[in-house]
């Protein structure tokens, strides 16, 4: 993996453990040459897991729409940033960029985008890892949920393979390196 994608919120949380964990993660990825694709902004989990990148020689790339440029969110220090003018084209732009994707803590943007390459690996449109770091349980509950969705036949058991979590992010970024796409008869294949 290059390049990973990571979804995490635009507020840094009620624990400090939020911001100190997407710092390390963004350390972990310089450390290993990967480089971050990410939303852009330096505010919350963002900025803190771009300056964990940036404070340790790595890459982050910034994929922001111009509203949120002008609202002076913008990480003036990036790598790169590319510049869109919807949500939806940023989460193409963000996806077309990478190689996996990581879920740090966050709200409704972070599961939208989330479930989204879920969906996507799902109907086979990528054959990526999705990765979810789980600090101190916070999606205890959403992995909860997703064995009630399979449970109640809302998910084949072949797809609860496609989210990979740990709580410790040289062990997810290990698994992530290890993932075998499912092999989705039901779909269309992607090459």
């Amino acid at each position: 993996m290059n390049r990973i994608a990571v979804y995490c919120g635009s507020s840094s949380g009620s624990n400090e453990i939020f911001k100190v964990k997407a710092y390390e993660t963004g350390k972990a990825l310089a450390q290993k040459n990967i480089e971050l694709v990410y939303g852009g902004a330096k505010v919350g989990l963002m900025g803190a897991v771009a300056d964990g990148v940036l404070d340790n020689g790595g890459k982050a790339i910034g994929v922001l729409p111009h509203f949120l440029a002008e609202k002076e969110l913008q990480h003036i220090s990036l790598t790169e940033i590319i510049f869109v003018e919807t949500m939806h084209e940023r989460k193409a732009k963000m996806s077309e960029l990478s190689d996996g994707f990581i879920g740090l803590p966050g709200g409704f943007g972070t599961m939208e985008e989330l479930f989204e390459m879920l969906t996507w690996a799902q109907l086979s449109l990528h054959k990526k890892p999705i990765g979810i770091l789980n600090i101190s349980g916070y999606y205890d509950s959403l992995i909860q949920f997703i064995q009630t969705m399979y449970k109640n036949g809302f998910l084949k058991e072949d797809y609860l393979d496609l989210l990979i979590v740990s709580s410790d992010i040289d062990d997810l970024l290990q698994k992530m390196q290890n993932y075998e796409p499912i092999k989705n008869e039901k779909w269309f294949v992607v090459k």
